[in-house]
């Protein structure tokens, strides 16, 4: 039996539904999702292994034009994801016009590897509108192979899976096959944390913080987390903290559960908030965040 293998690495513009899909792909909730842009800040490797195949899928931060450091580092992560990809997934949506981000797309274009464009929330338009996006598509990426998507209702997952996988180089497995992701559990706890900020935090808070698990102490039958909120301004820490400690209280209440059943174990959470002024710009934190390469 020959046996295939390869990364598959995901691009496209935020909010068009990357991690949704990669999620749906891998079979587990390894990148946060939320309905704001800019959610996801890293690639996260998730690894699919089946009898002849080891699928490395990549997801990757939307692509943006960068006002500070951190998003400089979150556009080099998407633009790696061109170099080593051996099959491309360009993630695009019902609305999106084909036109936006076209520099990027250029930079698409001119590989040499198969590049899979999936048309996203196909269950939010007609058929009739999306016959005219597919046709609009097909002029401005032509020899791409496009697939209608729902990630949401999984329409197409199978198929999309079963694509890569035709199109994977043969080769041996880059990871043991028992191995889920390249990152370590207190890394999926801090984004956990930070997806809760996302969705019970408005305006500027949720972009201003980073998450950073300072221990992770595990026993038999529970797991002793500290964690640490940074913000860039005091005026946000005290928003974080809400009034007599109100909202760190439902933040911990809210991320403690989805931690626990990523863990399989019960959790202590204990959450720290601190001041770093302009973090967002700040290379040894960002660093220190593992936002540079290298670390």
């Amino acid at each position: 039996m020959t046996f295939k293998s390869g990364f598959v690495n995901i691009v496209g513009n935020p909010n068009v539904g990357k991690s949704t899909l990669m999620n749906e792909l891998v079979g587990e909730r390894l990148s946060i999702i939320t309905h704001k842009s800019q959610t996801t800040r890293h690639r996260i490797l998730g690894i699919v292994n089946a009898d002849d195949y080891q699928i490395v899928f990549s997801d990757t931060p939307g692509i943006l034009k960068p006002n500070y450091k951190l998003q400089e580092s979150m556009l080099r992560f998407s633009e790696s994801a061109l170099i080593d990809a051996d099959v491309l997934l360009y993630i695009t949506d019902v609305y999106e016009s084909p036109e936006k981000n076209s520099e990027f797309l250029q930079k698409v274009m001119q590989l040499t590897v198969p590049i899979l464009l999936v048309i996203n929330k196909i269950d939010l338009s007609s058929q009739d509108e999306l016959t005219t996006i597919v046709e609009a598509w097909e002029k401005r990426m032509p020899n791409v192979e496009i697939i209608p998507c729902s990630a949401l209702t999984k329409f197409n997952v199978a198929y999309i899976l079963k694509r890569i996988s035709a199109l994977l180089p043969e080769g041996e497995p880059y990871y043991d096959t028992d191995t889920l992701t390249d990152k370590p559990t207190r890394f999926f706890v801090s984004e956990i944390i930070r997806e809760k900020i996302l969705m019970l935090y408005k305006k500027e808070i949720p972009y201003s913080v980073e998450v950073l698990v300072e221990d992770f102490i595990e026993e038999a039958k529970h797991i002793h987390i500290r964690a640490v909120v940074f913000v860039a301004r005091e005026s946000q820490k005290g928003i974080i903290i809400g009034n007599k400690g109100a909202g760190i209280k439902r933040l911990g209440t809210t991320a403690r559960k989805d931690i626990e059943a990523f863990v399989q174990k019960n959790v202590y959470l204990e959450l720290l908030v601190k001041v770093k002024k302009d973090w967002r710009d700040n290379d040894t934190l960002l660093s220190q965040f593992g936002y540079k390469s290298g670390d």
